[in-house]
């Protein structure tokens, strides 16, 4: 029920404000294989998610599963090391339980990360995509169901989901970082956890997909229902099946993350103080 959805969020969120005397601004959420970006925190307080009255528990390798709350560049941060996933089980509703949790802590603008296989043969392992638009190809909305208008209104626009204007500021700061201009595509979501056949990419790529993967759009859904405003950077960790003649493996994935985790901590340092003002 709506009521008890509201109850739940609340209790959480009352649970992180008594662990911390920061209120954070920016909430970061770290994919597959970028966690350590949270290396870069100060003055940090680690809750493990299991501490967190409701909160689902990640159970993949490369998500430690814990909310930091901290500073970064001088800028209070809620960071997520890891998320859950709808292949380990959850539903929609609990994959998006600390998407509400970080909204009634009064965080509106969030950064997204991923790890996704690259579909455009334009991108190239190891890079850094801004996130332009999604496709929703899980077959589920975690919006489903009785809507709490106390968590944002029933129908509501995602035709700039992903926000313009932060993916400009992005895009200026890689710039000066000397990282050059950031390739853009669209997200394609799917329910996971087998990787895609070659068939599967052939057909997303007429879909007008860039980048492929299990996570993000029903985070970004639940997001933008609360008016949270949306950044979405994906990390090409390989390219999808059959665009190379090589075999994908998760710990390639986490691997490749872990290269490029410089240049995503380098970007967040720069445009986190920049988003908030």
């Amino acid at each position: 029920m709506p009521d008890d959805l509201f109850i739940r969020t609340n209790a959480a969120a009352d649970f992180i404000r008594a662990k911390t005397s920061l209120a954070p601004k920016v909430a970061i959420v770290l994919g597959s294989g970028l966690g350590e970006v949270a290396a870069h925190i100060t003055e940090a307080t680690a809750i493990p998610y299991a501490e967190i009255p409701n909160f689902p528990r990640s159970t993949v390798e490369g998500h430690s599963g814990k909310l930091l709350i901290g500073k970064l560049a001088a800028t209070p941060v809620a960071v997520m090391q890891g998320r859950v996933h709808g292949y380990e089980g959850y539903s929609p509703a609990e994959v998006t339980f600390p998407m509400r949790v970080l909204g009634r802590m009064g965080i509106h603008r969030i950064i997204i990360t991923n790890a996704a296989g690259g579909i455009n043969t334009s991108f190239t392992q190891g890079s850094l995509v801004l996130i332009r638009d999604h496709i929703n190809l899980t077959g589920l909305n975690p919006l489903t169901g009785p809507n709490d208008d106390r968590l944002g209104q029933r129908f509501f626009d995602m035709s700039d989901a992903y926000s313009s204007r932060l993916r400009a500021l992005a895009q200026q700061h890689s710039e000066k970082l000397e990282t050059g201009k950031l390739n853009e595509g669209v997200y394609i979501a799917v329910p996971g956890p087998s990787y895609e056949t070659p068939a599967e990419i052939r057909a997303f790529r007429t879909l007008g997909a860039d980048l492929v993967g299990m996570s993000t759009v029903h985070e970004v859904i639940v997001a933008r229902h609360m008016q949270m405003e949306v950044l979405g950077i994906s990390c090409v960790t390989n390219m999808a099946a059959g665009v190379l003649p090589e075999k994908i493996n998760h710990l390639e994935v986490m691997e490749i993350g872990k290269r490029v985790e410089h240049q995503l901590a380098a970007l967040l340092n720069a445009i986190v103080p920049e988003i908030v003002r």
